[in-house]
C-alpha cells in the first residue's frame, strides 16, 4: 500500500508574502529529499485555471456572491481531483496556496454568506479531504494593503482586491477566527518584523511535528 502523503495550506490575505513562502517551503522540502508539489487556488488545473479567470477579471457582468462561491467550489473539486488526491496518493508533499479556510474567510466574513451554508458546499466539492497543517499568515491588514497597491501599481486590481481595505479587514478577522477554532491545524504566523529566513525555519518546526503525527 502506497504511504499517504501530507497535506499542507498557505493562507492569509493578499499581501502577506504567502506565495514567496510557499515557494521557499518547497524548495526546502526538495533540499531534503521530499516529493513534493505546489499548487493554488483557485485554479491547478486547465479548468480551474479558466474559472480562475471567471473570478478575477472584470467579464463586464456582475457575479453575485452565491455565484462565486460556487464558482470557488467548482475550481477546488477539479483541483482536488485532478492534482491533490492524486499526488497525496503517491505519497507526495501537497502545498497549496489557499483551500478551504479561504472561502470561509473571503465569501463567509468578507462577503457575508451563510457559513454553515459554504462548508456544505465545501464538503461536495473535496470530498472530505482537508489539510494537515495550515499556515496562516499574518500582519497588520493596512500593511498588506501598502504592498499589494505596490505590487500592483500600473497593472491594477484583480476584482477581490479591488473590494479594497475594508474587506481586508473583515477577511483578516475572519482568518483570525478560523485560528482560534481550529488552533491545531492552523498554525498563524506573524510575519510583521521578522526575517523570511526565520520565518522559513519556524514553517519547518511546524511541518516536522505535524509529520511525525501522521
Amino acid at each position: 500500500m502506497k504511504k499517504q502523503g501530507i497535506f499542507i495550506t498557505f493562507e492569509g490575505v493578499d499581501g502577506t508574502g504567502k506565495s514567496t513562502h510557499a515557494r521557499l517551503f518547497l524548495e526546502r522540502l526538495h533540499a531534503e529529499g521530499y516529493a513534493a508539489i505546489l499548487t493554488r487556488e483557485p485554479g491547478g488545473t486547465k479548468v480551474a485555471e479558466k474559472i480562475r479567470e471567471i473570478l478575477l477579471t472584470d467579464c463586464g457582468e456582475v457575479v453575485s456572491p452565491r455565484s462565486e462561491a460556487l464558482l470557488y467550489a467548482a475550481a477546488r473539486a477539479q483541483h482536488v481531483f485532478r492534482v491533490i488526491r492524486p499526488a497525496l496518493e503517491e505519497g507526495q508533499v501537497v502545498l497549496c496556496e489557499r483551500f478551504s479556510d479561504s472561502t470561509l474567510a473571503y465569501q463567509g466574513y468578507g462577503t457575508g454568506l451563510d457559513l454553515a451554508v459554504l462548508q456544505a458546499a465545501d464538503g461536495i466539492a473535496t470530498d472530505g479531504l482537508r489539510p494537515e497543517l495550515t499556515f496562516l499568515f499574518t500582519l497588520r491588514p493596512e500593511e498588506c494593503w501598502e504592498r499589494v497597491e505596490k505590487r500592483n501599481a500600473g497593472s491594477g486590481h484583480d476584482l477581490i482586491e479591488a473590494r479594497g481595505l475594508e474587506f481586508q479587514e473583515r477577511v483578516y478577522q475572519g482568518y483570525l477566527r478560523l485560528a482560534q477554532e481550529d488552533p491545531v491545524r492552523i498554525k498563524q504566523v506573524e510575519c510583521g518584523g521578522k526575517k523570511p529566513q526565520e520565518i522559513q525555519e519556524m514553517l519547518w518546526t511546524y511541518f516536522v511535528k505535524a509529520k511525525a503525527k501522521a
